[in-house]
């Protein structure tokens, strides 16, 4: 299976795979679910523990990416009745399935980002109109 454009398949049953597969990928590669998953899949972990943890999400962009985590499957949320409310995530084993993984990439991208810094700097000394940022769907 090729990943060349946003289109899917014209046949409905290799359609539905391929979308799904994409949608999947596009969800555990996302900028804020790694740093999620990667948080649940050691034990269970409250929001505010994950908006610390995650450098840089706001409260809205957590929650909805807990959302769409929980939708997939990735997450299970429990609220536990306290006042106030207690709510911890727990990584389900399809999550924790893909730890190993996350923390793998993570760790590329920290020892490789200073050479990535410094050849996105080469390339736009050497091309003068700007390059699109690419869109990060969650």
């Amino acid at each position: 299976m090729t990943f060349e454009d946003d289109r899917c398949a014209s046949d409905p049953a290799d359609q539905a795979r391929a979308c799904t597969v994409r949608e999947a990928l596009d969800r555990v590669g996302g900028k804020w679910s790694i740093g999620i998953l990667v948080a649940a899949s050691t034990g269970p972990v409250r929001f505010t523990e994950l908006e610390r943890r995650v450098e840089g999400i706001s409260r809205r962009m957590l929650t909805l990416t807990l959302r769409h985590l929980e939708r997939d499957g990735l997450l299970v949320r429990h609220v536990y009745a306290t006042v106030p409310p207690r709510v911890e995530y727990t990584a389900t084993p399809m999550a924790r399935e893909l730890y190993e993984s996350l923390v793998a990439l993570t760790r590329w991208a920290e020892r490789h980002r200073e050479a990535i810094s410094a050849a996105r700097a080469a390339y736009d000394r050497n091309h003068p109109e700007p390059v699109a940022k690419p869109t990060q769907s969650v």
